[in-house]
């Protein structure tokens, strides 16, 4: 099919409600806790402000004390879950800020409800170096985050209710930048059809290609888009406040073409900006380098062009 390149705002329109969800509880590593805090510090509303969106900060989640990690996981998803499907229900967009990747398990799940209540496919862009596939059964090291997609896909071993649960079709879901599935969880990836774009096949056609593809089906199927940022997509030696780096992940020019692509599809109705642990981080490369792509993402660079070109006229 012809595809129309030309800039577009949004489907979802110009309101952005930013969500944050502050948890490490799904990791072995401490620190994602701080990861909204963090986001919000390096300038993230202002960004988007500026490219012309109203922006809505409505705070953190609360997380009740004295709750075991799972718990504290489960709970955070029901609520998470409520907020994304008020947020979508009013026509802005939601953009959870974590907290580690367990959060998705919560905001995917209300976007899946919102979708499934009024007709729409969805379609989840899991940018990430890790598939978050693994079940009770396969897991290698019990971190809940490594489970989040699986547990959104319908993998049996997970308490769900249908009052904040929808599961999300693993056909219409793709990796991107994958570089660390454990050796069960990549079996089970295959048998439910997901898709996997890793950054050997990356590094050979690059991203366009295959990120177009799946954009094209999100098109033609008139889907909402969730894009799930996890920024150890991205290379450590851009960003290492993560508790989970990978070697040998995006580039920068790689990771705005991404960026660009779904700014351009104008697909994208919500997103999770995950893993970041500003513990971690060096003079907020990593918090910065999320703002920069998000920034992107919603339009940024054509933004700025078009000033200029009024500018110079």
């Amino acid at each position: 099919m012809l595809h129309d390149s030309r800039p577009r705002r949004p489907i979802a329109g110009n309101r952005i409600d930013l969500i944050g969800v502050p948890t490490d509880a799904g990791a072995s590593c401490r620190g994602a806790v701080l990861g909204p805090d963090g986001l919000r510090t390096a300038g993230l509303a202002e960004r988007l402000a500026g490219v012309g969106y109203a922006v809505a900060d409505l705070g953190d989640i609360g997380v009740e004390p004295k709750l075991s990690r799972g718990a504290e996981i489960d709970s955070l998803a029901v609520r998470a879950s409520a907020a994304g499907y008020r947020t979508l229900d009013s026509g802005a967009r939601p953009v959870f800020l974590g907290g580690d990747h367990s959060i998705s398990m919560g905001s995917v799940a209300g976007v899946a409800r919102h979708c499934r209540d009024n007709g729409r496919p969805l379609f989840v862009l899991w940018f990430d170096a890790h598939g978050d596939f693994n079940t009770w059964a396969t897991t290698e090291t019990g971190n809940i985050h490594g489970m989040s997609l699986a547990r959104l896909c319908g993998e049996p071993g997970f308490t769900n209710s249908a009052s904040w649960f929808a599961p999300v079709d693993p056909t219409n879901v793709m990796i991107l930048g994958a570089r660390a599935l454990d050796c069960e969880e990549a079996q089970l990836i295959d048998a439910r059809g997901v898709q996997v774009v890793d950054m050997d096949v990356l590094r050979v056609s690059g991203v366009e290609a295959p990120l177009r593809a799946f954009l094209d089906r999100v098109e033609a199927a008139n889907g909402h888009l969730h894009l799930s940022l996890d920024v150890d997509a991205m290379d450590p030696s851009l960003a290492p406040g993560v508790g989970t780096t990978v070697a040998s992940g995006l580039s920068l020019p790689e990771g705005e073409k991404v960026m660009d692509m779904l700014h351009r599809s104008g697909r994208v109705g919500s997103l999770d900006l995950v893993e970041l642990n500003p513990l971690l981080d060096s003079g907020c490369m990593s918090a910065d380098l999320m703002v920069n792509l998000t920034a992107r993402l919603f339009g940024e660079k054509q933004f700025v062009a078009r000033a200029r070109r009024r500018a110079a006229a």
